[in-house]
């Protein structure tokens, strides 16, 4: 009886330790959210404009597909926008829309990446991230270089500063078009790992605790609670490309007030059984779909685990 009393008081020590941590990191999420928004709004505001503008004045459409997108097409886009500079310079400071002839005013789009020519020597992308076949999120990168016969470097963006745009920067003095795409993937990958927590926490979200992610949701853990046993799950996305997670662990354990029919003293488990079964449909569906058919199985397959 004694020992069942510490186990007991040991387990609510954990149970506040944990409660107050989570609420650490709502608040850490809360802030970083918040403070990110803040300072990018002005940024995309006036480069959301810019785009429009570009699109506005536009002679025609394109869309790519397959090889018609390539680098020969970027390179073409680059001795456009360095003729255009050229020539805004030669006519005295002119305006853009003014200077620029009108089929030289295309803009490209290949999948959900709209591409244009920006004043000042600039190319400008921006990617239509979705979800369930709709816009999600809307992001804004703009290259630049001194001459055409330099590098292009990324001028400023409006993506989130925790995915490594950085590092992919390094592709663009051999393969632009490989770093626009991949930057395109990255983004796709974020919003669709984003989504899926918001969605199943929002289905589920009475069932579900201590949900923790990280920034880029390439990694994620939570917990349901039920009678009769406690499950913790924590995924790991390797590729920040992945929209599956590429490490998957579900762990389950009986609670102590169990009955006796699962286990034979209150608390006898205490070592963890992995959920094969849970960890299998994690990592080849989407999170919502996944947990809704792990709950639904999990009762035979604790029953069976414990009995």
């Amino acid at each position: 009886m004694g020992e069942m009393i510490v186990s007991l008081d040991q387990d609510i020590r954990l149970d506040t330790t944990r409660a107050r941590f989570s609420n650490l990191l709502k608040r850490h999420r809360e802030l970083t959210n918040r403070l990110t928004r803040d300072s990018d709004k002005t940024i995309f505001d006036r480069l959301n404009k810019e785009f429009e503008a570009a699109r506005a004045s536009q002679s025609q459409e394109v869309c790519l597909y397959g090889e018609e997108w390539n680098d020969g097409l970027l390179a073409t886009l680059r001795e456009r926008v360095h003729m255009e500079a050229d020539r805004k310079a030669d006519n005295g400071n002119a305006g853009f829309a003014v200077a620029c002839h009108p089929e030289e005013r295309v803009t490209y789009r290949v999948g959900n990446k709209m591409i244009c020519c920006l004043e000042g020597a600039r190319i400008g992308i921006q990617y239509e991230t979705s979800t369930a076949g709709e816009v999600y999120e809307v992001y804004h990168c703009v290259l630049e270089s001194k001459s055409f016969l330099e590098k292009m470097t990324v001028l400023e963006h409006t993506i989130p500063f925790f995915l490594p745009i950085r590092d992919l920067e390094n592709d663009l003095c051999s393969n632009a078009k490989k770093f626009i795409d991949n930057v395109g993937e990255l983004l796709q990958a974020y919003v669709e790992r984003k989504e899926q927590v918001r969605l199943m926490n929002e289905l589920y979200g009475n069932q579900i605790n201590e949900l923790y992610n990280s920034l880029p949701y390439h990694m994620v853990e939570f917990a349901v609670d039920d009678c009769e046993c406690k499950v913790m799950v924590s995924l790991r996305y390797g590729d920040l490309m992945s929209e599956l997670p590429t490490k998957v662990r579900v762990l389950v354990w009986p609670m102590h007030h169990q009955s006796k029919k699962h286990c034979t003293s209150p608390g006898s488990q205490t070592i963890p059984v992995r959920l094969s079964f849970a960890e299998d449909a994690l990592r080849i569906q989407s999170l919502p779909e996944a947990y809704a058919e792990i709950m639904v199985n999990l009762p035979q397959e604790i029953e069976q685990i414990f009995q």
